[in-house]
């Protein structure tokens, strides 16, 4: 029969110590997150302001804040900011996973702060680009690929990294 220990874990064995503000590699990724999580967020005021704007309302409970009868779902400007949004929501989410998974397996300190740092800048880059001043192609999809490049390095080495436990 195994016997259950009562004994508190110890927090550098665990690696716990990685997910700590004593730790500047985490104390990076949280800064980056609440920037990216802040832009996020805007990027909902942003498409009100859109709306309200352009008065395009999708809803018809909406119409009764204006004076246009019609519920509308095609405006260029609303949709532009609304793929802008989702495309946040498809890659940002992914990529705060994965770095937090990252950091979990210790990795180079000055790599991760720096790759924090490109993905973040790139996505808010690639907001301004594609929601607030569309630029021809390729700086949007630069923007694009360089988080999606980083997300999956950090994907690769947590993987490489990992593999022996599986």
């Amino acid at each position: 029969m195994e016997t259950i220990s009562t004994k508190e874990p110890d927090l550098d064995k665990a690696g716990f110590r990685l997910l700590t503000l004593d730790n500047p590699v985490f104390c990076c990724y949280l800064f980056w997150t609440s920037i990216l999580i802040l832009k996020m967020l805007m990027m909902s005021i942003l498409t009100a302001m859109q709306r309200i704007g352009t008065k395009t309302f999708a809803n018809p409970e909406d119409l009764k804040m204006r004076t246009t009868d019609e519920v509308k779902f095609n405006d260029p400007n609303v949709e532009r900011v609304r793929r802008a949004h989702r495309n946040d929501m498809e890659n940002i989410l992914p990529l705060l996973i994965m770095t937090l998974i990252y950091i979990a397996t210790g990795p180079n300190a000055t790599l991760a702060r720096i790759l924090f740092r490109i993905a973040a800048v790139s996505r808010i880059v690639h907001t301004l680009v594609y929601a607030f001043r569309p630029v021809p192609q390729p700086t949007r999809a630069i923007t694009f690929f360089t988080t999606f490049f980083i997300t999956a390095y950090m994907a690769f080495y947590v993987s490489i990294r990992t593999i022996t436990y599986i």
